[in-house]
């Protein structure tokens, strides 16, 4: 499938893009997850944005500057589409977003059972786990270089 991928400042996000970026965050951490909370949070403004696309966008994250969320930079907002899961995406995806952080420390909030994927990506374990919006997250952590 050809995809075609985006890395862009918010100040580079056109209106539509932006609307099919929190349209897609919406679909799935909102409704799919029912877990009512503000995603627009005023980090977006700061944020790098990556993603892809082949018609609707099919993968997304966002890069945090180092000292806005945690010490380190984070990826967030981590999502694959309903209708591109399982083909191997979501590694893609955040291999890209790694390459992005230019060789830093970075720091994630992860969903408690993507425990193992995110350590096949170099994450580890940064705290006990916790609750967010009634989904179980740890902070895992990945060394820089």
């Amino acid at each position: 499938m050809d995809r075609l991928w985006f890395d862009r400042s918010f100040g580079e996000l056109t209106t539509e893009q932006l609307y099919r970026i929190v349209e897609l965050r919406a679909r799935v951490f909102v409704v799919e997850q029912r877990c009512v909370y503000l995603d627009a949070d005023g980090v977006d403004r700061v944020a790098r944005h990556v993603w892809a696309e082949s018609g609707p966008i099919d993968a997304y994250l966002r890069i945090v500057p180092a000292g806005v969320k945690f010490a380190e930079v984070s990826i967030g907002r981590v999502v694959v589409a309903p209708h591109a899961r399982g083909t191997g995406l979501g590694k893609e995806l955040m291999l890209r977003g790694i390459a992005a952080a230019d060789g830093v420390p970075i720091r994630i909030g992860a969903q408690a059972h993507l425990e193992r994927f995110y350590a096949e990506l170099g994450f580890v374990r940064a705290s006990e786990n916790y609750d967010d919006d009634g989904i179980e997250h740890l902070d895992m952590r990945r060394p820089g270089g």
